[in-house]
């Protein structure tokens, strides 16, 4: 076959089989108005499965569907962290269910910590509305820091599957909000992954991968049991 635009035919098929890896990566498009989620339909015969969630039937959808009420409400912030995320997902409002959103509230109590963490499904965009923090993500190899103080109304983007953190740098609560680009983002905390795993990961791999003995690594290890 001729070549097109100084690309052989089987370059094209190539790039083009790599841009459909990477779009399937995210959640689908809706190809309906909505899918409120459902736990169990009442019928399976003629139920519509999407996401991982049944659809309610359209006839039986209510305003209620879409509507989450408590994001109002601060949440339990007095943890090792003296943080706290309540994230509204499709599990928390079935109206969410194929369209690609979820929202979270981010409590922090003084110098409180949301710990490294990578989000595998979403960018995250947050808005600062109280208090001061101190924000930043690491991009994959070579791992570049970018970071910021953030203040009342700022606004800043962590973008999918990269680690990144928010810490209360001011002396008083903060709170923020965030939009997730996923109706269900997932959260992997890479402390409590590293370290708290069930079952552990193997002391000889730790060591080796932190460059640390083996008592360093069981004081580690004991800090994130349950």
């Amino acid at each position: 076959m001729k070549s097109f635009i100084g690309f052989s035919s089987s370059a094209i098929f190539l790039l083009v089989l790599q841009a459909t890896i990477f779009v399937s990566c995210y959640d689908p498009s809706p190809l309906q108005d909505f899918c409120v989620a459902i736990d169990e339909p009442i019928d399976y015969k003629s139920a519509v499965f999407v996401n991982g969630k049944f659809c309610k039937d359209p006839k039986l959808v209510k305003a209620e569907d879409f509507v989450f009420r408590g994001l109002n409400i601060p949440g339990n912030t007095m943890n090792k962290q003296g943080s706290n995320v309540t994230l509204v997902n499709v599990d928390l409002l079935p109206g969410l269910n194929t369209l690609g959103i979820s929202l979270a509230r981010l409590d922090y109590a003084p110098y409180g910590l949301n710990p490294p963490h990578t989000h595998p499904r979403g960018t995250e965009i947050l808005v600062v509305v109280e208090g001061t923090l101190l924000v930043g993500f690491v991009t994959s190899n070579p791992n570049k820091l970018f970071t910021k103080v953030l203040h009342k109304g700022d606004v800043f983007v962590f973008p999918i599957g990269l680690i990144h953190f928010q810490f209360n740098v001011g002396h008083g609560p903060a709170l923020a909000f965030a939009g997730l680009s996923s109706q269900n983002p997932g959260v992997i905390t890479i402390a409590n992954a590293v370290f708290g795993s069930d079952p552990p990961i193997s002391i000889d791999v730790l060591m080796k991968a932190f460059q640390v003995d083996k008592h360093v690594i069981d004081a580690l290890q004991k800090q994130f049991k349950d």
